[in-house]
């Protein structure tokens, strides 16, 4: 099968995605594929971005694996870097590489593991903001996509370490978005709401138990909000959360 040139409005574009291995990451790194852009698609599991890389260019895209952890800032430039060399350039960031605890109480939790969380959910994107912003300012443009969470909005029980550090993933997206407005970089958050992956299992069912007419998504139902936001015209909105959850944040 071959991408619909008639419908590519990221044609020329290059995208950096994180956790493009799985779930979520590997369904925005296919879609923007399909619209045009090239990819640069960042995870942990060499295997995993072979065998997407291999779709996307089997759709006749661009992309290529770069077989990182999100916790080692150093490795996350080189492959930042890599990319910009590689396609001439970087234009959108999708924020995306994640984990997510199984629940606990703040009294029964695993302090490594906390800060693990920390490392990964946090950490992890300021490493991949402060890699890609000198090229975003030398396209003079660009948008940024932060993959949040609704937990990080709202306090929830027996969740200390997902529901903090999306808290302070939030912060960065609006510290970020605020440091980059004048040049035209635009920093957002998408909220997924729940969405069923490996990595959201262990929070699911509690938010589904307690909001029952919630949507439970597919990877692919984030797939139009995240192009939305990826196709924000120069002077669109930044600093803002777009939620797909049909509950309160």
């Amino acid at each position: 099968m071959t991408l619909d040139s008639g419908a590519r409005p990221l044609e020329g574009k290059v995208a950096l995605v994180t956790g493009a291995g799985r779930g979520i990451g590997r369904a925005l790194a296919i879609a923007l594929a399909a619209q045009g852009a090239s990819i640069g698609a960042l995870a942990r599991n060499r295997e995993q971005l072979d065998r997407l890389v291999g779709e996307i260019k089997a759709s006749d895209g661009r992309a290529i694996a770069l077989a990182a952890d999100v916790t080692d800032a150093a490795a996350v430039k080189r492959s930042v870097d890599r990319t910009a060399l590689e396609f001439g350039g970087l234009d959108i960031v999708i924020a995306n590489a994640g984990i997510s605890p199984a629940p606990g109480s703040l009294t029964e939790s695993d302090p490594q593991l906390f800060q693990d969380t920390l490392n990964v959910n946090l950490f992890g994107v300021y490493a991949t903001l402060r890699a890609a912003i000198p090229h975003l300012e030398s396209r003079g443009r660009g948008n940024v996509i932060v993959v949040g969470s609704g937990m990080g909005h709202k306090a929830s029980s027996n969740s200390a370490a997902y529901s903090s550090s999306k808290a302070a993933l939030w912060m960065l997206t609006r510290v970020a978005a605020e440091e980059l407005r004048e040049r035209d970089i635009l920093v957002n958050e998408l909220v997924p709401g729940p969405v069923d992956t490996s990595l959201s299992q262990p929070g699911v069912s509690g938010i589904l138990r307690s909001n029952p007419h919630e949507w439970l998504k597919l990877p692919e139902d984030v797939v139009p909000l995240a192009l939305f936001l990826a196709n924000l015209p120069l002077k669109g909105p930044t600093g803002q959360s777009f939620s797909l959850a049909r509950r309160e944040l």
